[in-house]
């Protein structure tokens, strides 16, 4: 897999920066295809971080009502990576890439 697509974006959210601040975790978007390992080696190349451990969960789509049909948002994937002790990634911190 090409490790350009494989970060979509970032996830921010007032949880996911407590578990930053604390574990020094961080939060993306990734491709549906992508491994663990994929996504290690992307953000390691991405940000010049070391990456200690990566988990991955697929979020289901809810469903909504439009009108008078009701419809699906699409299935997406979210990574939570571990950087090392020291590394942080500068988007998150407010800084720019």
């Amino acid at each position: 897999m090409d490790l350009n697509y494989v970060i979509k974006g970032p996830l921010i959210t007032e949880k996911l920066d407590r578990a930053r601040e604390k574990s020094r975790q961080y939060s993306f978007l990734v491709d549906k295809k992508a491994t663990k390992l994929d996504i290690a080696r992307a953000v390691s190349n991405q940000f010049k971080v070391t990456v200690e451990d990566v988990r991955t969960l697929v979020m289901r789509g809810k469903i909504k009502r439009v009108g008078a049909s009701m419809g699906k948002r699409p299935n997406f994937k979210k990574a939570f990576v571990t950087l090392k002790e020291g590394d942080k990634i500068e988007l998150f911190e407010g800084g720019t890439v």
